[in-house]
């Protein structure tokens, strides 16, 4: 059990510094004047957000395939998902911070994910919810219990991830209509913490509810 958390670790550590370089990339060639300012928004060409798109539906089949390989069972390859997801996601700000000195604020706002349209918020955000996995994920894959899915944990687990969802695509929404002229001229305003709040909570109360649930 040791060692597979170790190979996962490395595997996670190692993608995020994958992906945080590409994003020094981008950043120098769509930010040229400051790449440490992200807003207002320079929208990446058609070919590269079809690229950028390809790029994240590919991360989440990595971190799927992974889980697959290391893990047996459902709760168990769930757990391997998330642990991997929520500690790729905490090096990859860690990797920024190191090689760009970004993000500059604890409350700074980052583009987080692009499907089905721009998440916006605080890069705190994911964050918190990467710890919560890495934690979660770390205990059930160390235990040597049998863990289950209950019908009310699976659906407090979706419930919380909707109202996270929501609140990460509730800032672009009003955007939509406008185009690329609205995207283009958007500032951050105020994040959504109440959603926010609530779906984290409900999602790590049902995380409880699954590692409480096992055969004895």
């Amino acid at each position: 059990m040791l060692r597979r958390l170790i190979w996962l670790t490395i595997f996670a550590i190692g993608m995020a510094h994958v992906e945080a370089s590409l994003v020094v990339h981008l950043r120098s060639l769509y930010y040229p004047d400051n790449p440490l300012i992200l807003f207002p928004l320079s929208l990446l060409s058609p070919r590269d957000l079809v690229i950028e798109l390809s790029r994240e539906l590919a991360t989440i089949l990595m971190i799927l395939s992974v889980a697959f390989l290391a893990e047996k069972g459902s709760v168990r390859i769930f757990a391997a998902f998330v642990y991997v997801f929520g500690l790729w996601d905490i090096f990859y700000y860690l990797w920024l911070k190191l090689m760009m000195g970004w993000p500059v604020s604890w409350l700074e706002w980052d583009v987080l994910f692009l499907i089905p349209w721009p998440w916006l918020g605080p890069w705190i955000t994911p964050a918190f919810i990467a710890l919560l996995f890495v934690a979660w994920g770390a205990w059930i894959m160390r235990s040597s219990r049998h863990y289950r899915f209950t019908p009310v944990s699976v659906l407090g687990f979706i419930f919380g991830s909707l109202l996270c969802l929501y609140a990460f695509l509730l800032p672009a929404f009003p955007l939509l209509e406008g185009g690329d002229a609205a995207f283009r001229q958007y500032q951050p305003g105020i994040f959504p913490w109440g959603w926010y709040l609530a779906g984290y909570l409900v999602m790590a109360n049902a995380l409880r509810q699954m590692a409480l649930s096992y055969r004895s």
